[in-house]
């Protein structure tokens, strides 16, 4: 019932961008927070952007700060993450997360309750 899919993952150059959108069904993603990690392979997973729905407050991660950007449109029940300037370092699998509460602005796996199946992203020459 509750489901998030992300999309937009593929193989880009250095320097070049990409957008990834996470669409949410079975609930209104207007009351939640929503986060962006990453996780390469052999390493943990980790917290690069969050976004509350109230007043689009922000998060970003150092390592991806200036870079990317998060934003959302409520009526469409999606978040996207555009991803600029993307280096071989970018290189993971990207999954969008729901916080457990709308105030929270998530930047910790325990931080959120729901999940989606991650989308690959590959920056390559």
């Amino acid at each position: 019932q509750v489901q998030l899919v992300e999309s937009g993952g593929g193989l880009v150059e250095p320097g070049g961008s990409l957008r990834l959108s996470c669409a949410a069904s079975g609930f209104t993603l207007d009351y939640y927070a929503v986060a962006w990690f990453r996780q390469a392979p052999g390493k943990e997973r980790e917290g690069i952007s969050a976004i509350l729905s109230a007043d689009r407050s922000t998060y970003y991660a150092d390592s991806v700060k200036g870079r990317f950007t998060i934003s959302r449109d409520n009526a469409k029940n999606t978040v996207y993450l555009f991803m600029n300037k993307l280096k071989s370092e970018d290189t993971a699998i990207y999954y969008c997360a729901r916080a457990a509460a709308e105030w929270v602005l998530p930047r910790r796996e325990d931080e959120c309750d729901t999940w989606g199946q991650g989308t690959q992203v590959t920056v390559a020459s």
